[in-house]
């Protein structure tokens, strides 16, 4: 391994001796070595699993263009793959980095270099593990500057990444392991993270909390990251508004506020001015917890603390959070969002749409398996809470990967036959349905929805009362989506569509599906290759609450997918 990574290195000093004498190279390369690092946080000592010891991980910082290639040491006992999310990833897509779908996972002591170009993108992103629950620790941001150096709004004084997280007392891969044998969802956190402390709410962390020092009268953008594992949160600040100007790295229309509401994967850029009177204010995050018949989750928040001028400090000011079930806050600000037209890789909405889909979404039962001693039900053996779409509950490949498979068209892999619509029609959000056995098996299977080059595709998504109703963030790999629309109860195809925003909807490749409500998205399939759609919520995607799109080659060599590269890891 040390000489593998020997070469490695000597190869990539050769490449900036190479990039040193060509100015009009845009090449940005990094190493990230995966290892087990030791930590103490909330009075404990944690082994945890992160990139180049740190927590977050590093932040990587390109501008559109950039081809940007990452070595991957896997140091760690365990597997690994890191996803770029929100990345196009175009004609690229064996670097998207999810676990069988893409690729299979890196073993401990193997790599993989993963080597994409950054293609009409620029604002937050970030990239994390994508195997199991390593993205706990697994984390970090991904800025993307204009290649023209200018935003289309007044560039600000500081940019200051604010990547929100979780943490765990114990040992996540193990906790992964209980749940999955015990048929349940992991436990939840033990606290929440700003840029990876707990902020000095949580026993044992006065020195673990996030300080931003700034300077009274300037305007700061906050590049809000919500790295959670399995919690929308809310983001305050003490006494202070700020503009939201772009999210997911797509520009909006300037919007004020006083809160921010991102789902797990979501990206949110603001504009802080700092002209309140000269003092300490903390900035503070807590969950949104819309899951009914669920345990809530920790209501601590995690805090980070703005301090104006170096001014010394005792007793910094705490905004007043929302509810933990504050849906109409949560909804106002998602709903409230709309993209800026005419910004730098702004498209129209497609108006013709080739394929469309009504997804259901929400919580099931499926078969525990031969070896598990499942306990989700008392008194009924064999029975594990599971996740589905359209009665589907997604199963991940282990033999080899989605892509692999669609590329050398091995059968057996997976079955090109999701379905469009539920097989079932019913009152998708009725209370009622929490009660009903009927409505609660979803089998367990490995089924893709296959489109044309360049369709455009309309999904709606429905969550259902089903267990419990709960706002599910869908993640589509491979692409930005418009989302046209989205409201609360069972979707109304002609009324609901009748209002669909088709000029200026925000852009997104995240979307938290109401509680009890439905979201409409659409977007162009110009990306060859197969790009998973699922809940960010981690625990819902372990229990099969995914499926995958695979978008078909295009008539040129522009729109045809390459070979896999030579290095890249094996089942």
């Amino acid at each position: 391994m040390a000489r593998q990574e020997a070469g490695f290195l000597l190869t990539w000093a050769f490449a900036l001796g190479v990039m040193s004498s060509m100015a009009s190279a845009a090449i940005v390369e990094h190493v990230f070595n995966v290892e087990n690092v030791s930590v103490r946080k909330l009075c404990h000592d944690r082994v945890i699993t992160a990139v180049n010891g740190a927590l977050p991980g590093p932040t990587i910082q390109v501008s559109e263009g950039d081809t940007l290639v990452v070595y991957i040491f896997n140091k760690s006992p365990y597997n690994v793959t890191i996803h770029w999310h929100g990345v196009f990833q175009l004609l690229s897509g064996w670097a998207d980095g999810p676990n069988y779908i893409t690729q299979c996972p890196i073993r401990p002591g193997h790599s993989y270099i993963q080597k994409f170009t950054i293609t009409k993108q620029e604002g937050t992103l970030w990239w994390h593990a994508h195997v199991s629950l390593l993205r706990a620790t697994v984390y970090g941001a991904l800025i993307i500057l204009p290649k023209s150096g200018c935003y289309p709004f007044p560039t600000p004084h500081k940019e200051f990444p604010i990547i929100l997280g979780e943490w765990w007392n114990g040992n996540v891969i193990d906790m992964q392991n209980q749940a999955v044998a015990l048929g349940v969802p992991p436990n939840n956190s033990d606290a929440y993270t700003i840029n990876g402390r707990p902020g000095d709410l949580y026993p044992c962390s006065k020195k673990h909390t996030y300080k931003l020092k700034v300077v009274h009268g300037k305007t700061y953008m906050l590049r809000i990251i919500n790295a959670a594992l399995n919690n929308q949160l809310f983001f305050k600040i003490a006494n202070h508004k700020f503009t939201v100007v772009a999210v997911d790295a797509s520009y909006t229309n300037p919007y004020v506020t006083d809160v921010a509401v991102l789902a797990p994967g979501q990206t949110v850029d603001v504009l802080l001015t700092t002209d309140r009177t000269p003092g300490a204010y903390y900035m503070a995050a807590r969950p949104y917890a819309s899951a009914q018949n669920a345990p809530p989750p920790g209501s601590t928040a995690t805090t980070g603390i703005l301090i104006y001028d170096k001014l010394p400090y005792t007793s910094p000011i705490m905004p007043l959070l929302p509810a933990l079930n504050d849906t109409p806050t949560a909804y106002k600000f998602s709903s409230s969002l709309t993209s800026l037209v005419g910004s730098p890789n702004w498209m129209p909405v497609p108006t013709k749409v080739d394929e469309r889909m009504f997804v259901t979404i929400g919580l099931s039962l499926s078969s525990c398996g031969p070896t598990a001693t499942c306990k989700v039900i008392p008194n009924v053996p064999n029975l594990r809470l599971s996740a589905n779409m359209n009665n589907v509950s997604f199963q991940s490949p282990t033999r080899l990967s989605l892509l692999q498979a669609h590329y050398f068209n091995v059968k057996g892999i997976y079955t090109p036959d999701f379905p469009d619509h539920p097989p079932l029609k019913f009152d998708y959000t009725n209370p009622a349905n929490s009660n009903s056995t009927a409505l609660t098996f979803a089998p367990r299977s490995t089924r893709v929805k296959q489109v044309k080059y360049n369709a455009t595709v309309e999904i709606v998504f429905q969550d259902t009362t089903i267990i419990g109703a709960e706002n599910h963030p869908m993640h589509l790999h491979g692409y930005n989506f418009y989302v046209v629309g989205q409201g609360f109860g069972n979707f109304d195809p002609v009324k609901d569509r009748k209002k669909f925003n088709l000029f200026n909807p925000v852009i997104r490749n995240t979307i938290g599906v109401p509680a009890g409500g439905w979201a409409a998205i659409r977007f162009q399939a110009n990306n060859p290759g197969v790009w998973i759609l699922h809940c960010h919520l981690d625990n819902h995607l372990t229990m099969g609450l995914a499926t995958a799109i695979v978008v078909e080659n295009g008539p040129t060599l522009s729109s045809t997918l390459p070979p896999p590269p030579l290095d890249l890891p094996l089942c």
